[in-house]
């Protein structure tokens, strides 16, 4: 059954395999016995492709409840000990991994010594299954149905600039003032293209398209050459929380300031019973809710005058 709903989620008898530790053969051989034994067709099979079938879509449901049942069963005996175990695979977006998640990881492995971490940085989105990742943190829409995804908050898009700029070259104070700022850009991973800006207006939110003199595919750098003077920029306010709440960056056009994506631990559907998945999912989620408060709190003690 665990072979079957793998090979499900996989699409593929050769994936589920690797991930399984069997030959393809083995896999074949499991479901082919499976269904041999109920007397249905659980998938319909061809040279390129494997697809569920009715009754395959019926019994993947009932199978992941089942299996989900006794992952449960085995963890209430050995939460007696309560110490997580095993390897996990980790994605995060660059910015959260450098500012957050690095200085935290030390309280982490302290708490919990019997996992292992791999920890990618990364700001494209990864397929998790096919990247065999355990669990990850995304900014954006969550429409794998594979995935069981925990919504933390909504993220906001942030204008920002050092100081030393804006004493050179003045505050835009409207969107379209940016025509004659030196501004820098965001190169999206996926399709290498200039992200266009997102203001709020009357009508709701608008994007526009700036006059970029530097851009980068990655949004650590968007950031560091921000700090050194080279421009205005914008980004997650995730991202440049510290270095606002220092001074070394100021916002400009608050007033037009959108709502950025949702942010949402994500994890596959058959890791949900994992304890290792669980606790760092919980841990994760901690970090992120707590700075952003954090830096909510300063924000909201700055415009009354008290910070």
């Amino acid at each position: 059954m665990a072979t079957f709903v793998r090979v499900a989620e996989r699409g593929s008898f050769t994936r589920a395999a690797d991930d399984l530790g069997i030959s393809r053969a083995q896999a074949s051989q499991q479901v082919a016995a499976l269904e041999k034994r109920l007397g249905v067709r659980l998938f319909d099979r061809t040279t390129r492709k494997v697809a569920l079938s009715n009754d395959g879509a019926e019994y993947l449901e009932r199978s992941r409840r089942i299996l989900a049942e006794l992952a449960q069963a085995d963890e209430a005996i050995s939460r007696t000990r309560e110490r997580p175990q095993g390897r996990l695979r980790v994605d995060v977006p660059v910015a959260f991994g450098q500012h957050l998640l690095i200085p935290a990881l030390p309280a982490f492995m302290h708490r919990y010594p019997g996992i292992t971490l791999e920890v990618r940085f990364n700001d494209r989105v990864v397929d998790l299954l096919e990247e065999k990742v355990d669990v990850a943190l995304r900014f954006g829409p969550v429409r794998d149905g594979r995935l069981i995804a925990r919504r933390l908050g909504v993220t906001r898009w942030v204008t920002c600039a050092a100081p030393a700029y804006l004493a050179g070259h003045g505050n835009p104070r409207e969107p379209a003032d940016l025509a004659t700022h030196r501004c820098i850009g965001y190169l999206a991973a996926d399709s290498g293209r200039l992200r266009e800006w997102r203001f709020r207006k009357d009508r709701g939110p608008v994007k526009q398209r700036v006059n970029c003199v530097l851009a980068f595919d990655n949004a650590e750098a968007v950031l560091t050459s921000g700090l050194a003077g080279a421009g205005v920029f914008q980004t997650s306010q995730l991202h440049a929380a510290k270095s606002l709440n220092t001074g070394a960056l100021q916002q400009v056009l608050a007033d037009y300031a959108l709502e950025g994506a949702v942010a949402s631990i994500v994890y596959p559907a058959s890791a949900r019973q994992s304890v290792a998945v669980r606790v760092f999912a919980d841990f994760m989620g901690r970090l992120l809710l707590d700075y952003a408060g954090r830096g909510a709190a300063i924000e909201t003690q700055r415009k009354r005058g008290v910070a």
